[in-house]
């Protein structure tokens, strides 16, 4: 007897254009102790299936046809109250997306203690005591003082962190993990990977876990499952599926995955899928008005320059400034970008990249040191009215960029928004420039009277580049871009990135934990830890001969794609 049985499952979506079967006649099973991995493309059904398991699916969605086995019984077609008494207790289950599953009005301390008293007989005191077992396990610092803190004060992947402790609580049967590890550095990833992978072989737990990435399912997972647009077209060992895969499009998706050790001119695309989205070059950036660049002046040396910076944060307020506890996010942070590289920043989880990010963009005023942009100390300006011109020049891409969007905007206001505010072009001009945007990065002109939530994760990260092109920048904070797609869609928007690069002339600062995404993409890397920049180097040198010990660590842990050979690659010299 399985421990998950999924038999014939039809799971559909009616609406007034007809009848989308997001899964249309799907069949595996999950044994005890085992990690069944399950891939395939934006939209391809796998996490409606995690969330049909659960019976969470969004209305008006159903199973149409089918059945789900836990243990042996039968949980598909239960009760509301019924399935309530399954999940957590004997389901858990690890979201995407962290923010959406914390409540921000309660600390990390109330929401895991309520969720180990709710599904377990354990008193208040020890509830306590396993969740501070349980941030630690997770990789939390401090967790005696994180664990009174609010999910605001926590990085991305410090709430992922929690959400995991959440799901582990409570010791289910079955994990489901839909993308467990996105916005974790691989460090951490290892650490919670072996932690799941540690549980299900101890405690004979199963585990479907969700992923795009490649590398964790080869290191990772005892089976793999491939979903293409709702139908399962491979299933087997991993072993087999990832060595000898049968499926064209297994075949496809390997290919596209990042290489970690050697640097190609372009990332391969996904070939079996149609329509790959490749951008439009149909325009003549020479006489267009996107190539026509504002406000550039005669400089020397880098064009930024960031100087001795600390930030901090107040962790504790107090009346009395000695009272007060401060984290310190950025410690005496040095280094220089020079125009047409792309710079990389790499870390764990709340080394301070993000933050230091959102310094240079004037988001955050850092408490010491100076950071220059074409040789103008930024920190000195005081007026709005002075910052604006040179804000304009800097963009960002931002990790979410269904957060960063208004969801009550069409497409069209969203990009040509910035056009409006600094006034860079008359008003009868910027329908066909937006137009020529949305061209320009693959979507279509008519992409623009839609709404953000009308496109896959993919496409609105293509809206967000298109938005952050529209001042004519020249330099683009990329924050983690591709972390949250998978690596056909991650392919198209990393090649479209390089491409706008060539054509405009843009300076990058590109932020990610995915290494091999790093090594493809930039030209000179900085390794962040706990707020301090601790090396610079080229970055075939910091892959072949890191000098700082924790460099080195974190390129020995990056997952080794064990996968079938892929021959005929560009390589870059």
């Amino acid at each position: 007897m399985s421990l998950l049985e999924v038999k014939n499952l039809r799971i559909e979506y009616p609406s007034r254009y007809g009848v989308l079967a997001a899964v249309k006649d799907l069949s595996f099973s999950i044994e005890k102790g085992e990690v069944v991995g399950v891939v395939g493309e934006s939209g391809a059904g796998k996490s409606t299936i995690g969330n049909a398991v659960i019976d969470l699916l969004s209305p008006p969605g159903h199973i149409a046809r089918g059945d789900i086995y836990l243990n042996g019984e039968l949980i598909s077609g239960k009760s509301q109250d019924e399935m309530r008494a399954i999940r957590g207790s004997r389901i858990g289950f690890i979201f995407q997306d962290p923010m959406t599953s914390l409540n921000p009005l309660f600390t990390v301390e109330h929401q895991l203690v309520e969720t180990i008293l709710a599904n377990t007989d354990l008193t208040r005191s020890q509830a306590v005591a396993k969740a501070l077992e349980l941030m630690q396990a997770v990789g939390i610092p401090s967790p005696e003082l994180r664990i009174k803190q609010y999910p605001h004060q926590f990085s991305g992947g410090m709430r992922q962190r929690v959400v995991i402790a959440i799901a582990l609580s409570c010791d289910p049967e079955l994990i489901i993990a839909d993308e467990p590890t996105t916005a974790l550095d691989v460090s951490i990833q290892d650490q919670i990977l072996q932690l799941i992978r540690t549980l299900c072989k101890e405690r004979d737990v199963g585990c479907m876990l969700v992923t795009h990435d490649m590398g964790v399912v080869s290191n990772v997972t005892d089976k793999v499952a491939v979903m293409y647009r709702g139908d399962l077209v491979e299933f087997g060992t991993t072993e087999q599926v990832l060595g000898r895969p049968n499926h064209p499009y297994t075949r496809s998706l390997i290919s596209a995955v990042p290489r970690s050790d050697v640097k190609l001119v372009r990332f391969p695309l996904v070939s079996y899928i149609e329509d790959a989205g490749a951008p439009d070059t149909s325009i003549d950036l020479k006489t267009h008005w996107l190539g026509q660049s504002q406000d550039e002046r005669a400089y020397e040396g880098a064009l930024l320059r960031v100087e001795n910076v600390d930030l901090k944060f107040v962790t504790k307020d107090s009346f009395f400034p000695s009272r007060r506890e401060y984290v310190r996010a950025c410690n005496d942070i040095s280094f220089e970008i020079f125009e047409g590289e792309t710079f990389g920043l790499v870390g764990e989880s709340g080394s301070g990249k993000s933050t230091i990010a959102r310094a240079i963009t004037g988001l955050y005023p850092p408490d010491s040191g100076k950071i220059f942009f074409e040789g103008i100390d930024l920190t000195a300006i005081k007026r709005e009215s002075d910052r604006r011109p040179l804000r304009r020049q800097m963009q960002m891409v931002f990790q979410n960029p269904y957060s960063s969007m208004n969801p009550r905007m069409k497409v069209r206001d969203i990009i040509a928004e910035p056009i409006r505010f600094h006034r860079l072009a008359e008003e009868n001009q910027i329908d066909g420039i937006v137009s020529d945007l949305l061209d320009h990065v693959g979507l279509g002109r008519g992409a623009g009277v839609k709404y953000p939530h009308e496109f896959s994760g993919g496409q609105r990260q293509r809206i967000s580049i298109a938005r952050a092109l529209a001042t004519r920048p020249r330099f683009l904070i990329c924050d983690e871009p591709t972390s949250a797609l998978d690596v056909s869609v991650q392919a198209q928007i990393l090649n479209l990135l390089k491409d706008l690069q060539k054509e405009l002339g843009l300076t990058m600062l590109f932020i990610s934990h995915d290494l091999p995404v790093i090594r493809q993409m930039c030209d000179r890397i900085g390794v962040m830890k706990h707020g301090h920049l601790v090396e610079v180097a080229q970055t075939e040198k910091l892959f072949t001969n890191a000098e700082h010990e924790y460099s080195r660590k974190l390129i020995s842990l990056m997952p080794e794609f064990k996968g079938m050979s892929r021959e005929g690659l560009e390589i870059a010299s």
